[in-house]
């Protein structure tokens, strides 16, 4: 498999300033992202390095539901909100999309076509990126989706820099680390995700596997939720160390490094 790397998770919110507010309190910054028009979402963001968290809530819901779009990220949207705020998708990010369409195309996944996407952020700048999304899901977890950015990543931190976009945290230096899912069959699943993916097996017991994926990792867990349930960042600072901030479904926690 074409390498892929941890771009960022998809967390369905009501009030985006509602979580800049909260993150603020516990030393993170957010901040509005900008409008994917038309798809009818808005976003926050919250970056750390070349991951990041991605808070989407529903700008349009008409639009939305009008929408014959394959973008399974966009239609989760008006399936969880606004009762359930819930972590979803995670992206996997890639230099060559085509290549891992080509090569997930020879599973019995079904894939969507690869689509063009973009949204005019805060300072009214076009971001745009190709994304492929997987549906189904695999003992009731979603599939991650892939995505292609337009700049490589040298090009968006520079931009990001450039543009005064904020990349640091009052906490100080943050990294995520972990993402948690809660699964039925945490060796089926992790399994799976190992073939399709070409993550690596680096912990294992009864009740967890442990992915590699770059530095970081991916932990299945026995649960019932079968879904993205925690993100565990790791901080240098002792302040804030073991806090959690709960948000609807999901839970970021805090790690001394």
């Amino acid at each position: 498999m074409t390498q892929l790397y941890w771009d960022h998770i998809v967390h369905y919110v009501n009030d985006l300033d509602q979580v800049i507010q909260q993150f603020e309190k516990n030393g993170l910054v957010a901040f509005h992202g900008g409008s994917h028009t038309q798809w009818g979402t808005g976003n926050a963001l919250s970056y750390f390095g070349l991951s990041y968290i991605e808070f989407l809530s529903i700008e349009d819901r008409q639009l939305i539901e009008q929408l014959d779009t394959p973008n399974d990220v966009v239609k989760d949207a008006i399936k969880y909100l606004p009762e359930y705020e819930v972590m979803s998708r995670m992206a996997l990010r890639t230099d060559d999309i085509d290549q891992v369409a080509s090569e997930l195309a020879k599973t019995n996944l079904s894939l969507s076509p690869i689509m063009d996407g973009k949204r005019i952020d805060a300072e009214g700048h076009l971001i745009e990126w190709r994304m492929m999304t997987i549906s189904g899901d695999f003992s009731g977890l979603s599939y991650p989706f892939v995505i292609q950015w337009k700049d490589s990543d040298e090009e968006r931190q520079s931009k990001r820099e450039k543009a005064g976009i904020p990349l640091n945290h009052p906490i100080g230096e943050v990294t995520i680390a972990e993402g948690v899912f809660e699964v039925t069959d945490p060796e089926a699943s992790a399994q799976h995700w190992r073939k399709l993916f070409g993550f690596d097996v680096i912990e294992q017991d009864g009740t967890c596997v442990k992915l590699a994926i770059g530095n970081q990792s991916l932990i299945f867990k026995k649960g019932t939720a079968n879904q993205l349930k925690k993100i565990v960042m790791d901080i240098d600072s002792d302040q804030g160390a073991n806090k959690s901030i709960q948000m609807g479904a999901g839970e970021y926690l805090f790690r001394k490094r």
